[in-house]
């Protein structure tokens, strides 16, 4: 396993997420200068867009995070421009002008058939929403662009949070309704099925899965996550426990909701053999994420 010293660039697009962030960060440790590239600065979908970027900076990685990360129909032609066509446009740029370039593709658990088994790189893509095609696009764009010579890496993330998160996603919701109860607010926090159960890691340590299976020469292609799930329910009890509040008081079910899988779990056996492991626990995360010291 290789992992040189490092002074060169790099473009990060979908900088401004949650991933973006603790990857920023990652880089300026290593002594990378990282380029921070989101929507108000120009559309990835656009070929001349990103052709001028590689031209003008000439990085040593390439990071594509930039995503609309949703399965509904409605972000079909969203998800075809920003995954598909924005991956074409980077991999064929680093070919035309800066192949020694490494190129990061994120993946998803949520591409592959889910039997409620733990998934690996090793399992079957389903294209079962348009958000799953457009990724499961990429992993074959990038495979062919590795037979030109282009090192091309798709990390397939599960599900991971961080204080970065934006309330609409069920683990910032409840977290943010923990904090409102606790200093008063007597509204009630409505939750669908509270018995799915999923992986609640730290973006930081999703983001330094990334940085290891990039800087390595020998896998190109792993599942990043913890191999642990929890019922939303258990997320539910520990952000509540932390700040000193019974979550069976203040949490009610929301009728009519329908989940989009029961268990969506991981099996990061080669991550694990690259050396990396998360070091976050659910417990430190709801901490974090509810501002406790």
């Amino acid at each position: 396993m290789s992992n040189p010293l490092h002074t060169g660039k790099v473009l990060i697009f979908g900088a401004s997420g949650q991933d973006g962030y603790y990857l920023t960060k990652q880089c300026i440790v290593n002594g990378l200068e990282p380029i921070g590239i989101s929507r108000s600065d120009g559309n990835i979908a656009e070929f001349s867009f990103v052709e001028n970027l590689c031209l003008l900076h000439k990085p040593e990685y390439i990071y594509h995070l930039a995503a609309n990360s949703t399965t509904r129909h409605d972000a079909l032609f969203e998800n075809h421009a920003t995954i598909s066509s924005g991956t074409l446009n980077i991999l064929e740029a680093v070919r035309m002008h800066c192949s020694a370039c490494k190129v990061f593709i994120t993946g998803s658990g949520l591409q592959f058939v889910n039997r409620g088994h733990p998934i690996s790189e090793h399992d079957e893509f389903s294209a079962t929403s348009p958000y799953a095609v457009a990724r499961i696009h990429t992993v074959f764009a990038a495979r062919y662009y590795r037979s030109l010579g282009i090192r091309s890496y798709v990390g397939y993330l599960f599900h991971h949070d961080s204080p970065r998160r934006p309330e609409q996603h069920v683990s910032a919701m409840v977290a943010a309704a923990a904090r409102r109860i606790a200093a008063g607010d007597t509204r009630p926090l409505m939750v669908g099925d509270m018995s799915v159960r999923k992986e609640w890691a730290h973006a930081r340590d999703i983001v330094a899965g990334i940085w290891t299976l990039v800087n390595q020469d020998d896998i190109y292609e792993a599942v990043i996550g913890t191999g642990i799930d929890y019922a939303i329910q258990d997320w539910i009890e520990t952000c509540f426990s932390a700040v000193g509040l019974d979550w069976r008081e203040h949490v009610q079910s929301r009728e009519g909701f329908k989940a989009e899988y029961p268990r969506l779990v991981s099996d990061p056996a080669t991550m694990f053999g690259l050396g990396w492991r998360p070091k976050e626990t659910l417990a430190s995360l709801a901490r974090e994420m509810l501002e406790l010291k």
